[in-house]
């Protein structure tokens, strides 16, 4: 008999923001899949649990994901983690979950933290639409997303890291015009900050530091 497939939401800073039933099913899983075992163990640390855990991010092989499946059809239930927020959402947790769709493993959500709601609940202008983009390629691909963004009605979402965001302000301003946006630093984490208003306005604010959710206005407003 297969096991479970549990896909584990974790906070997206503060270790504070996780559910019972996620703690509950850490502490009940045979194992954890996870991107970077330090980051995990530093939550499993937080709440006394201790459990075997198998590095599983986004330059895993194929010989990964079959040995992961492998424990699941023995029987095994394994919780899958990202780093920080919701598994499947720009990280390579999809992969996992559709081979476990396609072997009939049983698949269980334990929902909570996603830095891309979190965001959304916190911006000040209205979003009754939006598109999310993730991180854009880094070179292959990046102008061609920049470029089919510009006459999107609805907002756009992105994620970028530190060492890149005002290079993607820029590049924003270049294909899209000086838009309107908001821009999330560090949530749920002490330094938390949000930046609202023109990009030329706010550029120049913005301290280059943790992880960024971009929400860039809509051509018309959406």
């Amino acid at each position: 008999m297969n096991g479970t497939l549990y896909i584990v939401a974790t906070p997206i800073g503060n270790l504070g923001d996780i559910t019972f039933r996620a703690i509950e099913v850490l502490k009940s899983a045979d194992l954890i899949a996870c991107e970077d075992t330090r980051v995990t163990a530093k939550l499993l640390l937080r709440y006394e649990i201790k459990k075997e855990l198998i590095s599983y991010h986004q330059h895993s092989k194929i010989t990964k994901i079959d040995k992961l499946m492998n424990l699941l059809k023995s029987g095994k239930s394994l919780a899958l983690v990202s780093d920080a927020g919701t598994p499947g959402i720009s990280d390579p947790g999809g992969q996992l979950v559709s081979e476990a769709e396609r072997e009939g493993v049983k698949i269980e959500i334990i929902p909570g933290p996603s830095a891309l709601a979190a965001a959304l609940s916190g911006c000040p202008f209205k979003v009754s639409e939006f598109i999310f983009y993730g991180f854009l390629p880094h070179k292959k691909g990046r102008q061609t997303k920049l470029k089919e963004m510009e006459d999107w009605k609805r907002a756009i979402v992105l994620y970028e890291s530190v060492h890149r965001i005002k290079k993607l302000l820029s590049e924003i301003t270049e294909y899209l015009g000086d838009r309107e946006i908001c821009v999330f630093r560090e949530l749920t984490k002490i330094h938390e900050t949000i930046y609202y208003g023109k990009i030329s306005e706010i550029t120049d604010k913005i301290v280059e530091k943790g992880e960024f959710v971009v929400i860039i206005k809509g051509k018309d407003g959406k």
